[in-house]
């Protein structure tokens, strides 16, 4: 019987133990993963030695920017109609290409400072279509198309379109996009400058500039 009774004191005695010993190396939250100022996840252990463990840290964020970008290179800062005629138009031009990543659009516009071909020697004078001076003249402003595909992005597609008289420094459309284009040296559009005078139309050297205003969303 008391052999009996030591057998089970050992084998309470070997299962404390064992519980105790359980509970010194059960502790598997053993460390932690810190991201700074940010947040502090757990690491784990298997309770085993040799062991493994494991922790994973919480979503680190990953940011970026693009920033907007556009160009508009145009081909002269000069034209010259020369001597005008009263038979036909006398046309001169210049090309224009523009670059950007706006996805959304493109819109460039034309303006006559002066609203028509001015007398630089008397600014009463002017060459245009309206009545008012008894001389009935032409001062036009037109675009076209020269790239009819500048990018490689899906939907893509663009306008040169004006064909108008030009008698007041209002501004006209003179080329519109809805994508992001290409800067590849490849010119998009076209402007032309064209006029015809009547015999009556006082001589002397005429002039007007003109500016191009782009507009975009990103």
């Amino acid at each position: 019987m008391k052999t009996l009774k030591k057998v089970l004191a050992l084998l309470a005695l070997a299962t404390m133990l064992a519980n105790n010993i359980g509970s010194t190396f059960a502790a598997t939250d053993i460390g932690d993963i810190n991201i700074t100022g940010w947040s502090s996840t757990n690491v784990f252990w298997d309770d085993a030695l040799p062991g493994s463990g494991s922790g994973t840290s919480a979503d680190v964020t990953i940011s970026a920017r693009v920033v907007p970008t556009l160009t508009m290179t145009i081909s002269t800062g000069v034209i010259d109609l020369g001597d005008l005629s009263t038979s036909n138009y006398i046309t001169g031009s210049l090309d224009i290409e523009i670059g950007t990543n706006a996805r959304n659009w493109v819109i460039v516009s034309v303006i006559s400072n002066s609203g028509w071909l001015t007398n630089v020697d008397d600014n009463a004078i002017q060459v245009n279509n309206l009545v008012t001076d008894g001389i009935v003249e032409s001062y036009r402003f037109d675009s076209s198309i020269l790239a009819a595909i500048d990018s490689s992005v899906a939907g893509f597609g663009s306008t040169a379109n004006l064909s108008t008289e030009i008698n007041s420094t209002a501004s006209n459309v003179v080329y519109s996009s809805n994508k992001a284009e290409a800067d590849n040296g490849v010119d998009d559009f076209r402007f032309k400058i064209s006029s015809k005078i009547d015999a009556q139309t006082p001589s002397g050297t005429y002039g007007d500039t003109v500016s191009f205003v782009v507009t975009w969303s990103f």
